[in-house]
């Protein structure tokens, strides 16, 4: 009975802190915008993580995808003597339970380009490993063969502007439900800057904005929230009538799994 009994126990942790699935439900209004937003129910979505230099100046959001390893993007220029903030809400409180990571190594995207913008990805592989809980678990990543169609609901979250002229960023987590587009539907906007390692969400009335780059777009797929994008480029005013455009992870999975495997 003891042996059956730790068995059910372990399966419980596995069903508790498995990927995507929130310890503490979140709550999503409809379409809000970062810019614009709602705040998010705190720890609701306990794979974000804020990327900050040695002052605790928040630069990147982040994913957590393991417990050694956070996903974000290219462009924010992640470097060892940055931090990893894990299970953090309100950026102005001392009170909260977070983790502070050291980063051991940092893996972009050999092909990134700068210009383009293509394969805006980096992987951070942290120092210890994660302490997994109530706020702190990872979210599920796309696979290479997924099919996210335009028009699905999905929710990005981060601490970025919430006006593009904000003097500064918000202490509290925002989010913001957005529709995909098909990568037609984006090229209205965006013409050809729009590859297909990219996709598009929002022009709904709702923009991620300056210091959410690097973070999660989510989409609830078989009960369980999956990383489906990362936040990359997009208006620079953070217009909610113009689609943000994020890393296309079922088109970067691969490079994922072979650098994790590698290191």
């Amino acid at each position: 009975m003891a042996f059956l009994w730790i068995l059910s126990c372990l399966a419980f942790v596995g069903a508790t802190y498995g990927c995507g699935v929130p310890a503490i439900s979140p709550v999503i209004t409809g379409y809000a915008r970062i810019v614009n937003g709602e705040e998010a129910v705190p720890h609701s979505w306990p794979w974000q993580v804020s990327l900050q230099d040695y002052t605790g100046f928040h630069f990147c959001g982040g994913s957590l995808i393991s417990e050694y390893w956070v996903v974000t993007a290219a462009h924010c220029g992640v470097r060892t003597s940055h931090r990893v903030i894990l299970g953090e809400h309100d950026r102005s409180s001392n009170a909260e339970d977070i983790q502070t990571m050291s980063i051991a190594q940092v893996f972009k995207h050999p092909r990134y380009n700068g210009f383009t913008i293509n394969n805006d990805i980096t992987l951070i592989k942290l120092a210890s490993p994660a302490q997994m809980g109530p706020r702190v678990s990872p979210v599920c990543v796309a696979e290479t063969g997924d099919n996210y169609p335009g028009g699905m609901k999905c929710v990005t979250s981060g601490w970025g502007l919430t006006r593009h002229n904000a003097p500064d960023t918000p202490a509290l987590l925002q989010q913001a439900a957005l529709p995909l587009l098909t990568n037609t539907e984006c090229k209205r906007y965006w013409g050809n800057k729009i590859t297909d390692l990219m996709i598009c969400a929002g022009a709904s009335g709702a923009s991620s904005c300056m210091g959410d780059s690097g973070g999660p777009l989510v989409c609830e797929k078989a009960g369980a929230w999956t990383l489906v994008g990362i936040v990359s480029w997009g208006s620079g005013t953070c217009s909610p009538n113009m689609p943000g455009v994020y890393a296309r992870v079922t088109e970067l999975r691969a490079w994922m799994d072979q650098t994790i495997a590698a290191n």
